[in-house]
């Protein structure tokens, strides 16, 4: 049995939606949740009690859960190994890479890390750029 879990928290929670604009006004204004950051396609929302984002994307029409591991190449390869498969990546995102794997269940799962730095934004929340990686 490894020594560490592989997952170390839930990153977000990706709810495809039509029109960014009207889902910031029922998740934010009328449910309640800020916004910490904003993209042209993407605005992340704060989950209270939790340190993981609820991020509204017109990018995709799927629904995601994003894990964060500490390496998506070492996370990918120990996956494999225990009897899941990659589905896609290991590829760039913006705060680090990405990889998309299914369980022997048929459960996909996005895995992320955070190599190259958490997003930085303005006083507006919109993105800038990247944090110092940690």
């Amino acid at each position: 049995m490894p020594d560490q879990p592989l997952f170390s928290k839930i990153d977000c929670l990706r709810l495809p939606v039509p029109d960014l604009e009207t889902a910031l006004e029922f998740y934010r204004d009328r449910l309640g949740h800020a916004l910490i950051w904003r993209s042209e396609t993407a605005a992340g929302l704060r989950l209270s009690g939790s340190n993981a984002e609820l991020v509204l994307q017109t990018e995709r029409r799927e629904m995601e859960t994003d894990l964060m591991v500490e390496s998506v190449e070492a996370a990918v390869r120990r996956f494999v190994a225990a009897g899941g498969r990659l589905l896609q990546g290991p590829f760039d995102i913006q705060i680090g890479r990405c990889a998309v794997v299914a369980d022997p269940f048929r459960n996909v799962l996005v895995m992320l890390d955070a190599s190259k730095g958490l997003l930085r934004t303005n006083a507006v929340g919109r993105v800038i750029g990247n944090e110092p990686p940690r």
